[in-house]
C-alpha cells in the first residue's frame, strides 16, 4: 500500500465557509470520493479502512497497526511517535511500575560531591555516530580476593574458588543489593577508594601464575552500551520490524553469572576470549591462555612487557520479571538471530533490552606465562588454561548517577569514556590508575 497522508487541524475539521465554493467545490469533492472508492476496491482493506484508522481517536500510547499488505518490508527506520524523554524511572527512591525491580536505596552520601567537571573543562562527549549505540566507559583497579560468591553461594563464606573482585570494596558472601548500596568504596575510583557512586560488584576467577601467586590485573575496562531509547529498534511497539527489544535501564537488584558454566558444565553463555597487547603482541581472539601465549611474547621490549587481556561480554536481554534464577543465568539472555529477517534481537522470552557491558581485565605478563591459569581451572581437572573463564555482576549503582549516564551517554548516543557522564560531569578518579600498572602485581595466594 502506498503511503497516505492526511492533514487535519484540531478543532478545524469543518468545511471552510466561502462564497466561491459553489458547484466547482462540489465537483472536486465528488471526484475525490470516486478516487478513494476506486482505491478501496483494489487494495486489501481499502483506503476507507485506512482513513478510519487515521481519524478515529487513538488513546495515548496505543499503537494502531495498518492493514496487512504484501508490500515488501521497508529497510528505513520507522520513527517513534511519542518516545519517552527518559528511561530512568529509578532516579527516585521508589520502585517503578514498568518492570520488576527492588526499591532503590539512597547513597549514604551526596553523590554529586564525587563528580568533577568532565576532563577539567566540563565539555560534553562527542557523538558515537555512525555507531548506533551510546557508550559509557570507565576503568577499575583490582579490589580484594576472597573465596566467596554472593550470587552462587550466598551466606556461605569460603565455599567458592578464589575470586578477584572489582568495584565495591565491601562485597563478600553475605552481600545483598541493600548492603552493596549502603557500604563500601569502589576500586573503580583511583585514589583513596572513597568514591562510591558505583557500588556495583564485578568478579571473576583469580589469575594464578603457577608459582604460588595471584597475578593482579593492571586495570579493568568496563564498557556499557545500548541503543538510545528514541531508536525504533529500542521498542517492540515502534512499528520497526527490526526492533531488538523494549529498552530499559538496569533494574535495581539485578545480578547474573555469564561465561563458562561451573554449575552444570553446559555450553558457556556469551562470548569470552583472551587477547594480547603490547610492543610485540599479535592481537586476536584466543580461546585459551595457551593460544594467546603463542601470540604474546614474554620477553620485554625496552623494558616494556606485553599484556594479556581476559575479555568477556555480559548478556543484553532480560525477562523483565526475575532479578535472579536458579542457575543465575536463565533470567537473562543474549540476542539471537532471527531466521526470517536475518537480524539479531532479544528472544521473545527475554524482551527487555538492558545496557550490556564488556569487561576486560589486562595483566602484565612475565616469563611464567606458560604456567598461568584461572582459579576455576583447578576445579575442572584437565581443563585447558583459561577455558573456564566466567564472571559475575551484582548491580549497585547510585540511581542518580546511573540516570546521568543513561540519559546522556546512552540515550543521546554519545561516546563517553573515563567515567564521563555526558552532562559535563565525570566520576572522580574513573579515568585510569596511576602509571596503568598494578601495585603490587603479584600477591601470595591467600589461604
Amino acid at each position: 500500500m502506498r503511503n497516505f497522508g492526511l492533514s487535519c487541524g484540531a478543532g478545524n475539521n469543518h468545511m471552510h465557509e466561502d462564497s466561491t465554493f459553489g458547484f466547482k467545490g462540489f465537483a472536486m469533492l465528488f471526484a475525490l470520493l470516486v478516487i478513494v472508492l476506486a482505491g478501496s476496491q483494489s487494495e486489501p482493506g481499502g483506503r476507507f479502512d485506512l482513513l478510519t484508522k487515521i481519524v478515529r481517536k487513538v488513546p495515548p500510547g496505543k499503537v494502531v497497526k495498518s492493514p496487512t499488505t504484501t508490500t515488501p518490508i521497508s529497510t528505513s527506520p520507522t520513527p517513534i511517535a511519542t518516545a519517552p524523554t527518559t528511561t530512568t524511572p529509578t532516579t527516585t527512591d521508589t520502585s517503578n511500575t514498568l518492570y520488576t525491580e527492588l526499591t532503590a536505596v539512597s547513597s549514604s552520601f551526596d553523590p554529586t560531591t564525587s563528580l568533577v567537571a568532565s576532563w577539567g573543562s566540563g565539555g560534553i562527549a562527542a557523538s558515537s555516530a555512525p555507531d548506533p549505540v551510546g557508550a559509557f566507559r570507565f576503568i577499575c583497579g583490582a579490589g580484594h580476593l576472597l573465596r566467596d560468591d554472593p550470587i552462587v553461594y550466598p551466606g556461605q563464606p569460603g565455599k567458592s574458588h578464589l575470586h578477584q573482585f572489582y568495584g565495591n570494596l565491601s562485597v563478600d558472601a553475605g552481600s545483598t543489593y541493600a548492603s552493596l548500596r549502603q557500604n563500601g568504596g569502589s576500586s573503580c575510583e583511583f585514589g583513596n577508594g572513597s568514591n562510591a557512586v558505583n557500588r556495583s560488584a564485578y568478579w571473576m576467577p583469580a589469575m594464578l601464575d603457577g608459582k604460588g601467586n595471584v597475578v593482579r590485573p593492571d586495570y579493568i575496562s568496563i564498557y556499557y552500551k545500548r541503543r538510545p531509547i528514541t531508536d525504533p529498534k529500542c521498542s517492540l511497539t515502534s512499528g520497526d520490524p527490526r526492533a531488538e527489544g523494549d529498552c530499559v535501564p538496569l533494574p535495581n537488584g539485578l545480578r547474573f553469572v555469564f561465561g563458562y558454566d561451573m554449575l552444570t558444565n553446559k555450553a558457556p553463555t556469551g562470548s569470552f576470549s583472551f587477547n594480547c597487547d603490547g610492543p610485540t603482541a599479535v592481537a586476536g581472539h584466543y580461546a585459551t591462555i595457551t593460544q594467546a601465549m603463542a601470540n604474546c611474547p614474554t620477553a620485554p621490549t625496552n623494558g616494556v612487557y606485553n599484556r594479556l587481556g581476559a575479555v568477556i561480554a555480559a548478556p543484553s536481554c532480560w525477562d523483565g520479571k526475575n532479578l535472579d534464577s536458579a542457575n543465575h543465568r536463565d533470567h537473562v539472555a543474549y540476542m539471537v538471530l532471527n531466521g526470517y529477517t536475518g537480524l539479531w534481537a532479544c528472544p521473545p522470552t527475554h524482551p527487555k533490552l538492558i545496557p550490556s557491558f564488556q569487561l576486560g581485565a589486562w595483566y602484565t605478563i612475565d616469563a611464567n606465562l606458560g604456567t598461568w591459569r584461572l582459579s576455576s581451572d583447578e576445579m575442572m581437572p584437565g581443563a585447558a588454561p583459561g577455558s573456564t573463564f566466567h564472571a559475575d555482576w551484582f548491580g549497585g549503582w547510585d540511581n542518580q548517577v546511573q540516570a546521568m549516564w543513561m540519559d546522556n551517554c546512552i540515550n543521546k548516543q554519545l561516546n563517553c569514556s573515563g567515567g564521563d557522564l555526558g552532562n559535563g560531569k565525570q566520576i572522580r578518579g574513573a579515568g585510569g590508575p596511576p602509571g596503568w600498572v598494578a601495585n603490587p602485581r603479584l600477591v601470595p595466594i591467600p589461604s
